[in-house]
Formats: structure tokens, sequence, C-alpha cells
């Protein structure tokens, strides 16, 4: 029997995708607990506008994607610091002042949770911190410490 996948699942496939199960197991598990529906010859035009619209939407997100990117390795991010007078800082770099700086100085609004120091920063300097837009989108930027 051919069912479409509402929802992901380890050991059959991905969600929107067609596939063959036995009869039983799709009226008793999969169905009635909404991980599929039957592949009907409506079901299956409804799951191909579903995908074309989120192909459609995820061209959108990746060309966004490449917009902030380009305007985030354009220049680095300057991040303000307490430093001492050996030009060492007081505590260290967060990614929640990265996302502040991004912020204050490019205009655009980063989630913290994306952002990730390579390195630990206790020195003024240039610095590296990677920002997972998800998809296996991963950007490498550049950030500056400089004294306040």
């Amino acid at each position: 029997m051919q069912v479409i996948l509402i929802k992901d699942m380890d050991n059959l496939g991905a969600a929107q995708e067609v596939v063959n199960v036995r009869p039983g197991y799709a009226r008793n598990y999969l169905i009635p607990h909404k991980f599929a529906i039957e592949a009907s010859p409506s079901n299956l035009k409804i799951a191909l506008e579903k995908d074309k619209v989120k192909a459609k939407r995820e061209a959108v997100l990746i060309g966004e994607i490449a917009k902030v990117t380009e305007v985030l390795k354009s220049s680095p991010v300057k991040v303000g610091a307490k430093t001492g007078t050996s030009g060492k800082i007081f505590g260290s770099v967060t990614p929640i002042q990265i996302a502040r700086a991004i912020r204050e100085q490019k205009g655009y609004e980063i989630d913290r949770k994306r952002i990730s120091i390579v390195e630990e920063v206790k020195e003024l300097g240039t610095y590296k911190a990677t920002i997972d837009f998800g998809n296996a989108n991963i950007v490498e930027v550049d950030f500056e410490v400089v004294g306040e």
C-alpha cells in the first residue's frame, strides 16, 4: 500500500515522501497516529503542490541568507570590551555581545543561539565566529574585539 508521510520517520523516509508499506502497518499505525495519509490521486496532487511551495520558500530563504552573508563578510564587526592595561579583557566575549554588535552595526537580527565562537576570546584582536542559518547554511564571519 502506498502512503504519503506527513512527518519524518526514521526507517521509512522524509515528510511528503511517497512510500510503500504493508496495509496493516498503514491502517493500524501510520494513519491513526497521523504519521501518514493514503496516497490517493487527490492527496498526491496536494503533496505535489506543497512540495512546490516549499521549494519556492527555500529559494527565497537562500537568497536572503546570501544577502546577509555578503553584508556580514564585507567588514568585521567591532565588539567592545573592557580591558586592563596589558590588553587583556575582563571576562570574555559571548555570542550575545556579537549578536548585539551585528544588530547595531549591520542592521540584522541574528539569534544568539545560532552564533558560536571558534576560539576563546581573552585579548584584543580579530577572531572568527560561525553562524548557523539552518539547512547546512553555515557562515564564518570575522569580528574584532576593541577596547572601550
